[in-house]
C-alpha cells in the first residue's frame, strides 16, 4: 500500500486556502493546488519540504475545464497511487456588496460558478474518476460559511452559493452512502477569518451593506480567526473519525 496522501485544493493562492496549502506540505502527500495565479513563497516551501506539488492557474468560473482536466489526471494515476485522496473545495468570491436590486448580471453569473458550480463540477469529476478505488478511502471538504444558513441583505449571490454547496452536499453523502466504498464528505463552515473578503465587506459603503458596521465590529473586537487558526481547525476536523456523519457542519460545534 503506497503511503502517499493526495489533496486537491482550490483557492490555495492566499487567505485560508494558502495557510491549508502550507500545513499540507509534509512528508507523505502530494497537493494539487487549483487557482487562478500560482504563490511562488508555496512553490518554494514545497521543494524545501520535499513534497510534490502542482500548481494548476485555472479560472473557476470556468470551472468545465477544471474538471475535465483533473478528472484525466486522477484516470492517469489510478488507485495503486495513493494511500488515501481528498478534494477541498475552498475558493469561493464575493461579487460588488449590493442589494440584488443592485447587482451586475455577470458579476452575479461569476460569483455563483465559482462558488457552487465550479465546486459541483470537481466533486463530480473526483468522485467520477476515483469510483473505482475501492481501497482507497476517499473525502470530499466543501467550505462553507455561516452565510449559507443566516440570510444577509446585499449578499444575495454568496449566500445562495454557500446555502447550494450545503444542500449539495448532504445529496451527495447520499449517493455515496449507497455504495460499499463511498466517499466521505462534509460541508464545513469554518468561522470568520481575517481575510481578504472581511476587508472586502468591512470596506463597503453603509448605505449598500446594512451589515458593514457588525462586520468592522469583528476586527475592532478581536474576534477574527487568523488564516493559520482556521486551516488548522479546519484540517483537523477533516481528520477527525467521524467526518462525514453530518454532512452539513460548523467547526464551533466541535
Amino acid at each position: 500500500m503506497p503511503q502517499n496522501h493526495l489533496y486537491i485544493l482550490t483557492g490555495a493562492s492566499r487567505g485560508m486556502g494558502l495557510a491549508m496549502a502550507q500545513q499540507l506540505l509534509r512528508s507523505g502527500n502530494t497537493l494539487i493546488c487549483i487557482a487562478r495565479s500560482a504563490n511562488t513563497d508555496l512553490a518554494t516551501e514545497a521543494k524545501a519540504s520535499g513534497v510534490t506539488i502542482e500548481q494548476w492557474q485555472l479560472d473557476l468560473s470556468q470551472g468545465e475545464q477544471a474538471a475535465h482536466r483533473l478528472q484525466a489526471w486522477l484516470a492517469a494515476q489510478g488507485p495503486q497511487a495513493f494511500a488515501s485522496a481528498t478534494l477541498i473545495n475552498n475558493a469561493g468570491m464575493i461579487p460588488r456588496i449590493a442589494p440584488l436590486s443592485g447587482s451586475d448580471a455577470a458579476d452575479l453569473a461569476t460569483a455563483l460558478r465559482v462558488g457552487l458550480e465550479a465546486p459541483m463540477q470537481l466533486t463530480a469529476a473526483f468522485l467520477g474518476a476515483t469510483d473505482a478505488w475501492t481501497s482507497v478511502p476517499r473525502k470530499v471538504l466543501n467550505i462553507s460559511s455561516g452565510l449559507g444558513r443566516r440570510a444577509m441583505a446585499s449578499q444575495a449571490a454568496y449566500c445562495a452559493a454557500k446555502a447550494g454547496m450545503d444542500h449539495f452536499t448532504r445529496c451527495v453523502a447520499l449517493d455515496e452512502a449507497i455504495k460499499p466504498h463511498g466517499a466521505k464528505v462534509c460541508s464545513l463552515a469554518p468561522g470568520v477569518i481575517d481575510t481578504d473578503m472581511q476587508v472586502q465587506l468591512r470596506g463597503a459603503a453603509p448605505d449598500a451593506f446594512p451589515d458593514q458596521q457588525n462586520f468592522a465590529n469583528l476586527k475592532t473586537g478581536g474576534q477574527l480567526t487568523s488564516p493559520a487558526d482556521a486551516a488548522a481547525r479546519v484540517l483537523a476536523w477533516l481528520d477527525r473519525a467521524d467526518f462525514g456523519t453530518n454532512p452539513v457542519a460548523d467547526v464551533r460545534d466541535a
